[in-house]
């Protein structure tokens, strides 16, 4: 797909972003909750269908496309993402990748359409980036699997109509080789799913989370024909993820600058707007230059992905730089609106609660310098 394809579809991106989901930020934040009419415009636009294949019924879009459109897309409130990145990523995407043909025709279509939320419940309350400790269960049991044990943080949980879960199959083995991963459908006994969690930001973006006791599924219900692939689907899975959130952070980041330009062109004080005071340019500068690095590494690893490279380093790098640049870019564009900044009457205080997520899910910040280390420790062993 090349620019003239696209071309439409951000177009049309563009103006849902800017005439109906911006304009109800506000409302979303005081609500917890995003309307249905909201969500009802999402769907037609295609955007729970991104990453999905065309023969299931999805935009099949490459990377590169799909992060264009995250770029356009996420100028809005991240929790508008929630809903479609998690579906159509960790969520949905390992069905793309790892699971059967049955599996695929069985749920894609539905989740093309935005009609199944999908929730990915790998962080436990004691496995959190060391996700091979995780201990949920799955005792095969005849022609069963039996799940237990508790999964925290669990994004779109409370409106969840699938669950992708990773649990051990074999209790002996620690190691990854040990871990499977399971779609389990939310109306199945045995799940329980707490009341949505208080957060930071991201008020409208539903957290939870989700205890499997004694939660019986057949075995069709293994994600692919084999055990112990859980946890490479896992991995596999959030190198997508982390390019994803690499543009998640770039849509942000770009809507702040515009956020705090706005602002300072409109601003006066000591007779004239702040953006004529050269340290207001200051940050404004900084603040552009480190959006325009940080879409440039996304939209290269996102080619990279499309071509078949190996993108594990340039992943957890898309991600850790651009999750880090929406933090700073947000702290600059409170101090540019000064005290309103730090007023809930303006959308750089609701941003700037929405952007400290960025900098933890899908990989903290540190994890994602111990993975950019590893990589780039590893290619030098080999070359010397």
């Amino acid at each position: 797909m090349n620019e003239d394809e696209i071309a439409p579809l951000l177009d049309a991106v563009r103006r849902l972003v800017d005439e109906k989901l911006i304009p109800a930020e506000a409302q979303i934040d005081r609500d917890h909750r995003i309307p249905d009419d909201l969500l009802d415009l999402i769907r037609e636009m295609g955007l729970f269908a991104y990453a999905i294949p065309a023969e299931h019924g999805g935009l099949g879009l490459s990377k590169w496309a799909e992060v264009r459109t995250i770029f356009e897309f996420c100028r809005a409130a991240p929790a508008y993402r929630s809903y479609v990145g998690t579906t159509n990523g960790v969520g949905g995407k390992s069905i793309v990748l790892d699971g059967t043909e049955e599996q695929k025709q069985r749920y894609l279509p539905d989740i093309a359409a935005g009609r199944l939320i999908v929730s990915f419940c790998l962080t436990e309350p004691g496995s959190g980036s060391d996700a091979k400790s995780l201990s949920t269960s799955a005792d095969r049991d005849g022609d069963d699997y039996v799940l237990n044990g508790s999964k925290r943080f669990i994004s779109n949980a409370p409106v969840a109509g699938l669950f992708t879960v990773m649990a051990r199959t074999d209790l002996d083995d620690k190691s990854a080789a040990g871990v499977s991963a399971f779609l389990v459908p939310a109306d199945t006994p045995g799940i329980h799913i707490d009341p949505p969690l208080e957060k930071m930001g991201q008020l409208a973006a539903p957290t939870a989370d989700v205890t499997f006791t004694d939660c019986r599924v057949p075995s069709h219900a293994l994600l692919g024909a084999n055990e112990g692939q859980g946890f490479i689907t896992a991995m596999k899975v959030l190198d997508d993820a982390r390019i994803h959130m690499g543009a998640v952070s770039v849509g942000l980041a770009t809507r702040l600058v515009e956020e705090m330009t706005a602002y300072a062109v409109e601003r006066r004080q000591f007779g004239q707007p702040i953006a004529d005071f050269q340290l207001i340019q200051a940050m404004i500068a900084d603040s552009e230059v480190e959006c325009i690095a940080a879409r440039a590494m996304v939209e290269q690893t996102a080619r990279q992905m499309d071509a078949g490279e190996n993108v594990t380093k340039a992943a957890a790098a898309c991600k850790y730089f651009a999750s880090e640049t929406a933090w700073r870019i947000a702290d600059r564009a409170v101090q540019v609106h000064g005290g309103y900044g730090y007023m809930r009457e303006t959308a750089v205080e609701r941003l700037f609660r929405d952007a400290r997520l960025l900098r933890i899910f899908e990989g903290t910040s540190q994890v994602m310098q111990l993975v950019i280390a590893r990589e780039t420790l590893k290619e030098y062993r080999a070359a010397h």
